[in-house]
């Protein structure tokens, strides 16, 4: 039987983790599986924003009523993504199909804390009525299960996944170290920390490393930061890359860091401990199911600069260092491999329908 599944997320044109996620999904997907992928928002202005919601709803609609879709699958991120994907819920609650959610939110908690206690208990009752909600960590489910009342049963823990190179490169005659940040420039991901950080190391360690900083965001404001701290020879902003130029600039560094102050499980660690990088990061989210202090990276406490450049200029006075915790990382991340993960993903697809058949026969006259 070949499942039907109605995918409904960020365009595959934005920057970003999830983005990331659903095109390895579509790419990666088993030939039992059939997904088509709706569109539910895109970058622009509100007028555009509303526009592609509605398409997004009609489309919907119209494979619902055309008996098209078996699973409704939602990937649910922050902000106004929790309207929008509430509306898609219901949509398909009222269709009576599974409905299984997939929650990618770095700071969901934060804006779940907010929201006042009628809005917390609409969004708990619709994440509730799901027939599987999927987290990306053990910290997120129980986020999850203890503030908004699901099921344990309900919820799966799947880290995101990671398309593994088949070789990692030796890194063995590096003239500098390099030092990678991949990701938005700004301060939930701590690059402005980062910056403070490196400005610390000795002027020796300075000139034999470099910082890259991949992404976009508030590069403006990074740019005059580096140069109020005089430290421009060593610091380069790239911007956005695409998926290619990521990998290039992976495979050419040394160590990955990535401070932030909140995270679910960030696509850019699982990608540069498959490149075989130590990385040095902070226990928030999920990272620290992943990251473990002298095994296989650093983990430093959010804004801590000290902490964030002691780490910097161990890794890069000690090559040996580097090295086995770059090749302990590859090691860690090997089972995140997408080939697993969309095996993993199908039998949760086939979970949800079972559970959903089930609960319907129940319910069902003797």
């Amino acid at each position: 039987m070949v499942l039907k599944i109605a995918m409904v997320g960020a365009s595959l044109e934005q920057n970003g983790g999830i983005a990331t996620v659903e095109k390895l999904i579509l790419k990666y997907a088993p030939c039992d599986i059939e997904i088509q992928h709706i569109v539910s928002h895109d970058e622009g202005s509100i007028t555009h924003r509303l526009m592609v919601f509605g398409q997004a709803l009609g489309n919907l609609l119209y494979r619902l009523l055309s008996q098209k879709t078996d699973i409704v699958y939602i990937h649910l991120s922050d902000g106004g993504s929790l309207l929008r994907k509430a509306i898609i819920a219901l949509t398909a609650f009222c269709f009576r199909k599974p409905v299984l959610m997939h929650a990618h939110g770095a700071e969901f908690h934060s804006t779940y804390s907010r929201l006042p206690q009628r809005a917390k208990q609409w969004l708990s009752n619709i994440f509730r009525r799901c027939d599987g909600f999927i987290v990306l960590s053990n910290t997120w489910k129980d986020f999850y299960v203890l503030n908004l009342g699901l099921n344990p049963q309900q919820v799966f823990v799947l880290p995101n996944p990671t398309e593994l190179p088949l070789q990692t490169p030796q890194r063995l005659n590096a003239n500098k170290v390099t030092l990678l940040f991949c990701g938005r420039v700004g301060q939930r991901k701590g690059a402005f920390d980062l910056i403070r950080a490196f400005a610390k190391l000795p002027a020796q360690q300075q000139n034999c490393s470099e910082l890259i900083l991949a992404g976009d965001g508030d590069i403006e404001q990074g740019q005059k930061l580096v140069e109020s701290l005089n430290i421009e020879k060593h610091i380069n902003f790239l911007g956005w890359l695409n998926s290619e130029q990521r990998d290039k600039l992976l495979a050419s560094a040394d160590v990955f860091v990535l401070p932030s102050y909140n995270e679910a499980l960030p696509m850019a660690i699982l990608e540069a401990m498959g490149w075989g990088l130590p990385v040095i990061s902070t226990p928030v989210g999920g990272i620290p199911e992943l990251v473990i202090s002298n095994k296989n990276g650093f983990l430093v406490s959010p804004g801590d600069i000290q902490q964030l450049y002691e780490a910097m200029q161990t890794l890069i006075e000690n090559k040996a260092l580097r090295l086995s915790l770059g090749n302990a990382a590859r090691a860690t991340v090997t089972p995140f491999d997408v080939r697993n993960y969309s095996c993993q993903l199908a039998q949760i697809f086939r979970q949800v329908l079972q559970s959903k058949l089930i609960k319907y026969e129940k319910k069902l006259p003797a």
